[in-house]
């Protein structure tokens, strides 16, 4: 099954670059830029990945990113990124970044997404792997702050396939920016927001009917809600799940309490992502392996998941075409 897993081509809905900045590459880019971090080493830092809630981890993440400064900086951590999608087998990946974590602290928004867009441009060259970015509106900001980063990003509107919303879910649900996504939507931008991870089922609701949301992120507490249930099935809403993400945070105690597989079996258009990997241990292949092994998932369970998330992605249908080609070469018989 490992080996099968490897083999399978993925696609990632659900990633956050600035939660794959792996302990190694923060200290790097912390003595290259001159700034002291809180942790004496890469061991010591790693100890303080135990967390008990989104928010004990969202406090340490604001941290890191704190290295983040120069273009260079951005490249490098979004090149390494895509060499572990190299490694897993993901060829198309739709990414989120948070420029607001970075404006707010004297980063410009072109250092920020000019870095990660030649590394786009690079992986796709050097490895064959499409991309695409979405742009997230911190939620625990006010929703002026998202208009206004939303104004920001208007240069550089070709780049950017698609905004989203993210961080602290509970206290700040998606009434909260009714108005600026549909000013994203008229300008033209695909539309995606977390919901229904540690907030509740009706936030999912919320998101799909006041936000016109394309798909969910992550979407897990829609099982509370049959008749939600019933809906994403009939209407193939994506959810974009994070299995690891999930355990980690106290979603659920046990992978083996996930409910990724009954939804699938439901007919939900349920994907496999992997989130802040650096934070909760592991890419795509050791998402996909965690639920194989503590679910019991067959072959065909993990192909569908690969198909959901080609049917899910903003990529283009010659590229859809494409990956779902690649898939079928590694399809039982």
């Amino acid at each position: 099954m490992k080996r099968f897993i490897q083999q399978l081509p993925k696609v990632e809905l659900h990633l956050h670059i600035e939660g794959s900045l792996e302990p190694e590459l923060m200290f790097e880019l912390a003595k290259r830029n001159g700034i002291s971090l809180p942790y004496a080493s890469v061991e010591q830092l790693k100890q303080a990945y135990q967390f008990d809630s989104l928010q004990s981890f969202l406090d340490l993440y604001y941290q890191g990113a704190q290295v983040l400064l120069n273009e260079q900086d951005f490249f490098d951590l979004t090149m390494a990124y895509f060499k572990r999608c190299q490694a897993n087998n993901v060829v198309h990946c739709e990414i989120m970044f948070d420029p607001q974590t970075h404006t707010a602290r004297g980063v410009d928004f072109a250092t920020v997404i000019n870095g990660i867009h030649k590394a786009q441009q690079q992986a796709l060259t050097q490895f064959n792997i499409s991309s695409e970015l979405i742009m997230c509106f911190l939620r625990h900001l006010d929703e002026a702050d998202a208009i206004n980063t939303l104004d920001q990003a208007q240069p550089y509107k070709p780049l950017i396939k698609a905004v989203g919303l993210d961080s602290s879910e509970m206290g700040h649900p998606p009434q909260k920016f009714e108005r600026v996504f549909a000013l994203a939507k008229a300008q033209g931008y695909r539309l995606v927001a977390h919901a229904g991870e540690e907030g509740p089922a009706q936030n999912i609701w919320d998101s799909i009917e006041l936000l016109k949301v394309d798909r969910i992120d992550h979407g897990v507490r829609a099982s509370d809600d049959e008749r939600l249930m019933d809906y994403l099935q009939s209407q193939q809403m994506p959810l974009t799940v994070c299995p690891l993400s999930n355990t980690k945070l106290k979603v659920f105690e046990h992978m083996a309490q996930h409910n990724i597989l009954t939804m699938l079996q439901k007919g939900i258009c349920v994907t496999v992502n992997s989130d802040d990997p650096a934070y909760f241990g592991g890419y795509m292949n050791d998402n996909f392996e965690a639920i194989a092994d503590a679910l019991a998932m067959t072959r065909e369970n993990l192909i569908q998941l690969s198909h959901n998330a080609v049917d899910a992605s903003f990529a283009s249908d010659e590229r859809k075409h494409a990956i779902k080609q690649m898939i079928l070469e590694v399809s039982p018989r």
